[in-house]
């Protein structure tokens, strides 16, 4: 079975109150994330100081040994606040192994300056973890649900 992602921080941030404000104060943060087959999928809210801006996630599997960086996509259904804008991340990582350890960090770049989402220091943090065998479950038969014909 493939490895699963679990969080070691709460995986939804945008849903905790005072999370617009922390937007303002420090310009970017994580909005959410998901751990999917292709990989670790997750949403950035950022402050919109400039029309072009550039977000970015940079991660790592080996505790910075080294690292990769991956864009940010635009949303343009994102926020009806017109303060924030939403951008939107796939890390790929369904090859990973189930002890691999991700960190990633949030960056922002915006009318020359650069802003960092890294959870206050400590990094985004997530665990791999052996999925378990499916659960058997009572079978049912295919054609239990069906019709029957009376003729």
């Amino acid at each position: 079975p493939p490895t699963l992602l679990e969080p070691l921080f709460p995986p939804q941030p945008g849903a905790s109150p005072g999370f617009a404000e922390r937007v303002r104060q420090h310009k970017v943060r994580l909005e959410w994330v998901r751990a999917e087959p292709a990989g670790l999928r997750g949403a950035v809210r950022v402050l919109n100081l400039a029309y072009e801006k550039a977000v970015s996630v940079r991660y790592t599997l080996n505790r910075w040994a080294s690292c990769a960086e991956v864009p940010a996509a635009y949303q343009p259904s994102g926020p009806a606040d017109g303060v924030t804008d939403r951008f939107s991340f796939l890390l790929p990582l369904a090859h990973a192994a189930s002890e691999t350890s991700l960190e990633f960090a949030v960056r922002y770049r915006v009318a020359g300056a650069e802003y960092w989402d890294n959870n206050g220091g400590a990094n985004y943090r997530l665990r791999g973890r052996q999925r378990g065998p499916p659960v058997p479950g009572p079978l049912q038969d295919p054609d239990s649900t069906a019709w029957i014909h009376f003729i």
